[in-house]
């Protein structure tokens, strides 16, 4: 298979062969030849199941939310650019030129092959980081993922006039109200509808314990107060928030999706304590 050669100094790193990966060269880009990677990708069960109200999605070990019935595929918090900023600011962070989250997406992108990306948020960290590669790299973005790309604007992403994508604000999708930062979704027809708030923003882990051992892992996380999902940093080059004890998780670990907590069994597990 083709490889997708891009026009970036400091991208030049291909794992096999047969991937479609940046590489340091002329820019042949083939969306059709990263499609065609996985010819099983279009069967559904590509993560964990879990249903809310009538829509379903699998949490998938990637970090990233899937939505079978549109085929739609949610991830937030990239930061791309994020070590340039820091060294902008003369922080000596060292820089893989974004591949270490790039080149997971473009897999992600060829397995799942949907038919929209939808990015909740903090595609960059900010203008100091739009180097001309990473301009070029997201003005190809819809044609490497081979799908077109829905950008919901983040805190990081709005100091960031010229993207290559449209940033819009929060919106409406079926049951869901999709947003960057967590959100109460507006009235709908003068009446309060029922909608899942699905965001990131948050970059959720969770903090594991067993004696002197500590562990912080990424999770989805889900507050069925305030009817909210928050999905994990995409990124590489993130950092995490606990979520607190009211949300049920489920922990991205060694490339699968684990089951952890339930406020409502945790809350049963106290009182008969008592």
């Amino acid at each position: 298979m083709q490889s997708i050669r891009f026009l970036a100094p400091r991208l030049s790193f291909i794992r096999h062969p047969e991937d479609a990966r940046f590489e340091l060269g002329t820019h042949l880009l083939n969306s059709d030849s990263i499609r065609s990677r996985n010819a099983e990708a279009r069967k559904e069960g590509f993560g964990l199941s879990w249903s809310w109200e009538q829509e379903r999605f699998e949490f998938l070990a990637e970090k990233a939310l899937w939505r079978p019935e549109g085929r739609e595929l949610f991830i937030a918090d990239l930061h791309l650019g994020k070590a340039e900023v820091f060294q902008a600011h003369g922080i000596p962070l060292p820089s893989d030129g974004d591949r270490g989250t790039l080149n997971p997406l473009l897999d992600l992108c060829a397995r799942v092959q949907p038919k929209t990306l939808i990015i909740l948020g903090d595609l960059v960290h900010g203008p100091l980081g739009l180097t001309a590669s990473l301009r070029e790299t997201l003005a190809a973005l819809p044609e490497l993922t081979g799908c077109p790309i829905t950008l919901v604007g983040g805190n990081h992403d709005r100091p960031c006039r010229t993207l290559g994508l449209v940033q819009q604000p929060s919106y409406r999708l079926g049951q869901l109200w999709l947003s960057h930062e967590p959100e109460h979704s507006p009235d709908q027809s003068g009446q309060n509808a029922r909608l899942l708030n699905i965001c990131g923003h948050i970059h959720p882990v969770a903090n594991l314990s067993s004696g002197s051992d500590r562990l912080r892992l990424p999770c989805f996380a889900y507050n069925s107060s305030e009817e909210r999902l928050l999905i994990p940093a995409f990124g590489e080059l993130t950092g995490g928030h606990e979520c607190g004890q009211l949300y049920r998780k489920w922990l991205v670990a060694e490339g699968t999706i684990v089951p952890w907590q339930n406020p409502e069994s945790r809350a049963r597990k106290k009182r008969l304590v008592r």
